[in-house]
């Protein structure tokens, strides 16, 4: 299928005013591959009407990226341009949002050598730290959505030619986002407001620990004290209230660094620059991972994990039921995009310092004080499935189911 001019708006409107939601007068970046330049156009349109004033759009090309792994000299892989990151820099400076278009190819850089893309991820990484924290802390409206590519499509689709393919995943993502819906707005605004009754309850509660159960996966997570729960939208400085995730199904806090105890088994591919990593084990003790294995792609784990100390610490905890829409397609998306809004995932690395009272004012040492992880990569897996039970612990040592079997408990 090719998307509708009424369909490509309705999901342009849709990214610009309830995904980052621009304010009058505020610039927009948008980050996107250059598959994606048709929905791009609607975006750019949407966004002017919506009162934007300067948007840019920074474009990717995936055959030029595989190029540079293959050809370029390792000291320049790991040489990030200071123009880049001023070009970055400077826009949230000013306040601008950013929306991203993530649909990569997930075998892109199958066959590079994965130190390589670790070094290259790394630099990157440290390059763009102070950026990152505009966007970890919501201090600017941000949001990412996803479109089909042939690639992207054909690794969800492979017994499909290549235009069955595109339409199939069309259609999932239209189904999924709400576009096929009559007002995708007022049905986002029904989800959140359901995303925001179970992420209140939980908040309620300040659960001491979570124990999590379900085969593979047998490990107790303890909570920092005044954690706090998220899911839905955020508020950026400015006031304006908007959705980093389109789609989301999670709600999500930060776990103390130093009390995870236990292992944990993946349950759906991690697509990691490029690489996909699969059927992997973490065994944890005392918040660190101590032993690992994977039946694919173990030597990009291995350099994800070796990024830095904060790597080898959770940074993100999310509750995801079994029932969602994109579970129940019953598709591997390759895209954790999409993934981790199918399962209960965590996330190796880096903290959203908002998930703790007065976090996005604290330094790396205060959070790190308060159990708050801090490192340069932030990268969900995900570990749901049907069988999975959340419970969570009380101060008194009393245990409360908030999922069994796959879905919530507590609605």
């Amino acid at each position: 299928m090719v998307p509708s001019k009424e369909q490509l708006t309705k999901y342009a409107k849709l990214a610009v005013e309830k995904g980052v939601n621009i304010q009058k007068g505020q610039s927009l970046a948008i980050n996107a591959p250059i598959e994606a330049r048709e929905y791009v156009h609607y975006v750019v349109e949407a966004a002017y009407d919506a009162g934007a004033e300067g948007v840019h759009v920074n474009w990717s090309d995936e055959v030029l990226t595989r190029k540079s792994y293959e050809r370029e000299p390792l000291h320049i892989l790991e040489d990030v341009p200071e123009w880049f990151v001023e070009k970055q820099l400077s826009h949230v400076k000013k306040g601008g949002a950013i929306l991203t278009i993530y649909a990569p190819n997930p075998d892109l850089l199958e066959g590079i050598d994965a130190e390589r893309v670790a070094k290259a991820a790394k630099a990157k990484g440290q390059a763009l730290n102070e950026y990152k924290k505009y966007i970890m802390n919501d201090r600017v409206q941000w949001s990412i959505v996803s479109v089909p590519t042939d690639k992207w499509a054909k690794k969800i689709f492979p017994n499909r030619d290549v235009d069955d393919a595109v339409t199939s995943l069309w259609e999932q993502i239209f189904s999924i986002v709400r576009v096929d819906q009559e007002d995708p707005i007022e049905a986002w605004k029904e989800h959140n407001k359901t995303l925001y009754s179970i992420r209140d309850y939980l908040n309620d509660k300040q659960y001491e620990a979570l124990e999590y159960q379900s085969e593979g996966t047998n490990m107790t997570v303890k909570l920092p004290e005044n954690h706090i729960w998220a899911g839905g939208g955020a508020v950026a400085e400015n006031g304006a209230e908007f959705n980093p995730n389109m789609p989301t199904e999670e709600v999500y806090t930060a776990p103390h660094r130093e009390g995870i105890n236990g292992t944990v088994t993946n349950t759906k591919p991690l697509n990691y620059n490029g690489n996909l990593i699969d059927g992997f084990t973490l065994t944890f003790e005392n918040g660190k991972v101590v032993d690992y294995k994977a039946e694919q792609g173990e030597e990009t784990l291995k350099h994800l994990l070796e990024t830095d100390e904060g790597a080898t610490h959770i940074g993100e905890i999310a509750l995801v039921p079994h029932s969602s829409p994109i579970s129940q397609s019953e598709l591997i998306f390759y895209n954790t995009l999409y993934d981790e809004n199918a399962s209960c995932h965590m996330a190796l690395g880096e903290a959203y310092p908002t998930n703790v009272k007065g976090g996005e004012k604290m330094s790396q040492d205060e959070l790190k004080e308060k159990g708050i992880n801090t490192s340069l990569v932030h990268e969900d897996f995900m570990i749901g499935s049907a069988d999975l039970t959340v419970y969570g612990v009380t101060k008194d040592g009393k245990k409360e189911p908030i999922i069994e079997n796959g879905d919530w408990a507590i609605v």
